[in-house]
């Protein structure tokens, strides 16, 4: 397990001085980041061998949003891998060791130049810590879109949009589908569904369908086809 500590900055709160969702991806993105740079299989080593781990799904259980300036503990594990897929969990908690948030993801490996998906190597396997899964609701990672969607916003793809690979980092998806969401209300499940990465240049349409205490919203193109889909269970 990898740690990764941390405190509640003003920038990544709302209105209500609470952490906002798209920060809670980030920190759990930049854990298991910064787990893969002190193994050295980081950012160089992927990009020296043309690989990648790119981000299948989330599923995001909240228990409360901390407030800004609260000390926080990220951890990270892998939770076993299987062909091209590599399954990891994550854990927010207080300093004083209140649990926050867990999460589920599942990571599929790439060659980053023929764009399909590769398996890892024995040896870039063997170098992580694998623990058990945490226990979370069993859901499937394919989200259905309800009949009825509502366009909402087009949104052009900027540069900082943009990470390292070249495609709109997976936290900004969330970040933008938080725009399909009422002010007042609170987020205690997520679910993202990946399914095709946009890249500078593109505009991403915003779709939503309403339901009691769900919500969920579809970012696709111009020509209807996905981007990603939100799911977000709430109060």
């Amino acid at each position: 397990m990898y740690k990764l500590n941390g405190r509640v900055r003003y920038s990544e709160c709302g209105i209500d001085n609470k952490i906002k969702l798209p920060a809670i991806i980030n920190y759990f993105q930049d854990c298991t980041t910064e787990n893969s740079e002190t193994i050295g299989v980081g950012h160089d080593y992927l990009v020296d061998r043309k690989r990648a781990w790119i981000l299948n799904s989330w599923q995001v259980e909240i228990l409360r949003r901390p407030q800004v300036r609260e000390s926080i503990e990220v951890s990270t594990w892998a939770t076993g891998f299987k062909g091209v897929f590599g399954p990891r969990d994550f854990c927010m908690k207080t300093a004083e060791g209140e649990e926050l948030a867990r999460a589920h993801s599942l990571w599929v490996y790439i060659d980053t130049e023929s764009g399909r998906p590769i398996k890892p190597t024995d040896e870039e396997i063997a170098v992580y810590e694998v623990g058990e899964p945490i226990p979370m609701e069993a859901v499937s990672r394919k989200i259905k879109v309800p009949e009825g969607a509502v366009e909402l916003d087009t949104f052009p793809v900027h540069k900082y949009h943009i990470d390292t690979n070249r495609h709109v980092n997976n936290s900004k998806y969330v970040e933008l589908a938080c725009e399909a969401l009422p002010e007042d209300f609170e987020v205690k499940k997520l679910r993202v569904e990946y399914k095709k990465a946009a890249v500078l240049g593109d505009r991403m349409i915003l779709k939503r369908v309403i339901e009691e205490h769900r919500i969920v919203a579809e970012l696709c193109d111009e020509e209807g086809s996905t981007y990603a889909i939100v799911e977000v269970v709430g109060e």
